[in-house]
């Protein structure tokens, strides 16, 4: 009951007329920073963090929360229309999002986003409130072999599940882990993949790797085949979600909650991890599977929740540990410091004031954002109306600009013009793009958490299984491997045996 009487005494500082409308300019401020193709929350919180400096902490927080859900719900809102991730996390929603769109349903696509993340970063916050001190100790507690298995997990569910053939989805997985190869070696500082181009040195920016093989291979694939079929403008659809729509996303809301959730409280290395998980679940719980890949709504829904229950699970290493564990979260940190605000154990008893006011600025930013954009998804989806050469060109315009943005290098836009071809070359022999991207994201990580285990066993490969967790996820992956074509194997048996009674 103490947590919840401090939480409501933060709500009371923070709602008020002034702070309530500090928190509308927030959340406006980020969706129309986050909807700039390339752009994504992170940078969106990053460019408009300023805006905050000259404002007193409650203010400055309460303006910060709603750029910071803005910024995630504009991150959507491209991956939906223009099949643009904002960031990596926003991956899952480009795929069945702009099919929905493409069909028609961008606004419900928007609509069921939206809610999604509402409900889910609502709840997250809550359990933030109630459960951080308990699930920081849990996050302590999972070493290094676990969450390389947990990487290893998601790579072969991803890989296995995605696409009609495995074998271009593991060739697309090792085109990413060679991407994610780029760059000097974190422990010998050996250069990797560099082609002795300095500007190689730093790890590709994912970013760039994203809107590259979404966005501008998206735009060249669409180029290449406008003369070949008539020019369309895709319909926007009825702006409203349906009795049917409402049915089948409630449950992939929860399902995402719950799945996204912990993966932000423990830091695990983001959102990826868990959105992905959250596609392959509704794909494999879906009663009609055949729907996914051509605009299923659950794919939204789902993994929607999942980010945003995962970004609001994130609060508890940044504010428990003082570990920021996605590149949006590093930014915040830096807002929290600005302030003299020192995230780690003691922080909820030194700073309780403003902790609880941080935490009751996010539900009321999350609440605003619903309000004020639920309404907007129809205007948002006439942007599919524009003519499609008119609409690219502006793509391509804004994803240049968000790639040049991330690092202020010429070189990046050369970069993002190298995975565009790239991405017009999957498309073209069939490869699936999301395990390329898996490969870029997690292989980095899954190194070094690779590294660490073998250095804590003294090099000895039993320590990637030193941890029960560790090795029950080894066992579904391998599972998730043999399982398919064993059952594979039975049907053919059993179809052969049918045809020779028929005989």
């Amino acid at each position: 009951m103490e947590s919840l009487d401090l939480l409501l005494g933060g709500l009371g500082a923070a709602l008020t007329p002034e702070n309530l409308l500090y928190a509308a300019i927030g959340v406006i401020l980020g969706t129309f920073v986050g909807v700039l193709p390339g752009i994504g929350p992170a940078m969106a919180v990053a460019l408009l963090l300023p805006v905050t400096f000259g404002l007193n902490p409650t203010q400055s927080f309460i303006m910060f929360a709603g750029i910071y859900y803005g910024g995630m719900y504009g991150g959507s809102t491209t991956s939906i229309l223009l099949n643009t991730p904002g960031e990596s996390s926003s991956v899952m929603t480009a795929i069945e999002g702009n099919k929905m769109a493409k069909r028609g349903r961008a606004a419900q696509a928007l609509a069921t986003a939206a809610i999604g993340s509402f409900i889910a970063g609502t709840i997250g916050t809550l359990l933030v409130a109630f459960f951080a001190p308990t699930l920081a100790d849990i996050g302590v507690d999972i070493g290094a072999p676990s969450y390389f298995a947990i990487i290893v997990l998601s790579m072969v569910l991803v890989t296995s599940v995605l696409g009609s053939s495995k074998l271009r989805g593991f060739i697309s997985l090792f085109l990413g882990l060679t991407i994610g190869l780029v760059g000097l070696d974190l422990n010998t500082g050996q250069p990797r993949l560099d082609f002795d181009q300095p500007l190689l040195a730093d790890r590709l920016d994912i970013v760039v790797v994203a809107v590259g093989i979404f966005a501008l291979g998206e735009a060249l694939w669409v180029a290449a085949h406008l003369r070949r079929r008539p020019l369309e403008i895709i319909p926007v659809g009825q702006p409203w979600m349906g009795k049917e729509d409402w049915r089948r996303s409630w449950k992939p809301w929860l399902r995402g909650t719950a799945i996204g959730f912990p993966f932000g409280a423990v830091p695990a290395g983001g959102a990826e991890t868990p959105t992905f998980l959250s596609y392959i679940a509704e794909r494999r719980l879906a009663k009609d599977g055949s729907e996914f890949g051509e605009g299923a709504i659950e794919g939204v829904a789902g993994p929607e929740a999942a980010n945003n229950a995962s970004a609001a699970g994130t609060f508890v290493p940044l504010l428990a540990m003082g570990i920021p564990v996605t590149a949006t979260s590093a930014v915040m940190l830096a807002a929290l410091t600005s302030y003299g605000i020192q995230p780690g154990p003691q922080l909820m008893d030194t700073q309780s004031d403003l902790v609880w006011t941080l935490l009751a600025s996010l539900l009321i930013g999350n609440a605003l954002l619903l309000v004020l954009n639920l309404p907007l998804a129809p205007v948002w989806a006439k942007l599919l109306s524009i003519p499609r050469p008119q609409l690219y060109a502006g793509i391509l315009f804004f994803a240049s600009l968000g790639a040049y943005a991330a690092n202020l290098q010429a070189f990046d836009v050369f970069l993002l013009l190298v995975f565009g071809l790239l991405g017009l070359a999957m498309r073209r022999f069939g490869l699936p793009v999301l395990p390329l991207i898996l490969g870029v994201i997690l292989g980095p990580l899954g190194e070094t958490r690779f590294r660490e285990a073998l250095t804590i066993s003294g090099g000895e490969v039993s320590g990637l299984f030193d941890e029960t967790l560790a090795v029950i996820l080894y066992v579904i992956a391998l599972l998730a491997i043999l399982i398919p074509q064993v059952l594979g194997l039975i049907r053919r048996s059993r179809t052969n045996e049918k045809e020779l009674v028929s005989r």
